[in-house]
C-alpha cells in the first residue's frame, strides 16, 4: 500500500520558498546544454547533455530537458536525471531549497512542482522524503507518496522537520 501524507508546511513552520521559476518576471530562463533540438511545430524544445536552466538564481540541472512552450509561452519543464536538480535560493527567513529526483516537472499553469522516483526536498534541516512528492507553490502544499515496498525502501515517506529555533516550550534553548 502507497504511504500517503498532505500537509500544510507554512503550520509546520517549515515553508518551502516561494514559486519555482517565475513565468511573470521579466527576468528571462536561461537554457544551456551540449545539444538542442526545437520543434516549433509541436512547441517542444529538447536540450540533452549536462543541461543548466537558469531563471535569477534559481537554478534546475539534468541529463535532459524537455520545454513546452504554446501560444502564451512557457507551460512546462520536465528535467531527467540521475538525479535531475532544482535549487532555489534562501528567501527571506527561509532556507534556500534543495530538491534531487529522476524526473523533475514543472507545471506553470498548475504551480505544481512533482518530483518522481527518489525523491528528495530539502531545506535547511528539514527534509522529504519519497517516490513522488508534488509541490503546489501557490498553495504551499506539499504531497508525498511513498513507493512499493519491493525490498529496495520501505515503500514509506519520510519527513524531518526541526524544531523552531527558541520555542518557548523549551526556554529558548
Amino acid at each position: 500500500m502507497i504511504s500517503r501524507v498532505a500537509v500544510l508546511l507554512m503550520c509546520l513552520g517549515a515553508p518551502l520558498g516561494a514559486g519555482a521559476f517565475n513565468l511573470d518576471s521579466d527576468a528571462p530562463i536561461t537554457v544551456n546544454a551540449d545539444t538542442a533540438r526545437l520543434d516549433d511545430g509541436q512547441g517542444v524544445a529538447t536540450y540533452t547533455g549536462d543541461v543548466i536552466v537558469t531563471q535569477n538564481e534559481t537554478r534546475l540541472t539534468a541529463d535532459r530537458v524537455l520545454l513546452y512552450r504554446d501560444s502564451e509561452g512557457l507551460t512546462r519543464i520536465e528535467a531527467f536525471g540521475s538525479p535531475a536538480r532544482y535549487q532555489q535560493p534562501a528567501v527571506g527567513e527561509q532556507a534556500s531549497t534543495d530538491a534531487k529526483a529522476l524526473t523533475i516537472t514543472f507545471a506553470a499553469r498548475e504551480n505544481q512542482l512533482i518530483l518522481e522516483r527518489e525523491a528528495v526536498i530539502e531545506q535547511g534541516s528539514n527534509l522529504f522524503r519519497g517516490n513522488r512528492i508534488l509541490y503546489d507553490t501557490a498553495e504551499r502544499v506539499v504531497t508525498a507518496e511513498g513507493g512499493p515496498r519491493d525490498g529496495e525502501g520501505s515503500g514509506r515517506v519520510e519527513m524531518i522537520i526541526q524544531p523552531r529555533q527558541g520555542n518557548e516550550a523549551d526556554g529558548g534553548q
